[in-house]
C-alpha cells in the first residue's frame, strides 16, 4: 500500500506541473485488479483532471496531455488509467 499511495502523490504532483488544474481527483482502484493478467504489478487509477489546458481539445488530445506528463510511470508504476478530462466551463454545475 505504500508504493500505491507514493504512485499517487506522483500522479498528482507530475499532473498538477503539467495541467495546472483546478480540480484534480485520484483513486488507486488497484484493489478491484488484482491478478489481473498482463498488469506487471502496476496500478490501476481513476483519474478526474479539469484543467483550462483542456480548452479546445477534443478527449484524444486531452489524453496525450496527461499520458505525456505521466509518460514515467506508464508500464511501470501504473498499469491503467481511467481519465474523465473536463475543462472548468464542463465541469461547473448545471
Amino acid at each position: 500500500m505504500v508504493g500505491r499511495m507514493h504512485t499517487v502523490d506522483v500522479i498528482r504532483e507530475k499532473l498538477t506541473a503539467a495541467l495546472a488544474p483546478t480540480e484534480l481527483v485520484i483513486e488507486d482502484d488497484s484493489g478491484r485488479h488484482r491478478g489481473h493478467k498482463g498488469s506487471g504489478g502496476g496500478g490501476h487509477y481513476l483519474v478526474r483532471v479539469v484543467s483550462d489546458r483542456f480548452a479546445g481539445l477534443g478527449p484524444v488530445a486531452r489524453h496525450r496531455l496527461v499520458y505525456q506528463a505521466l509518460s514515467n510511470e506508464m508500464g511501470g508504476s501504473v498499469h491503467a488509467l481511467a481519465l474523465t478530462t473536463l475543462t472548468p466551463e464542463e465541469a461547473a454545475p448545471r
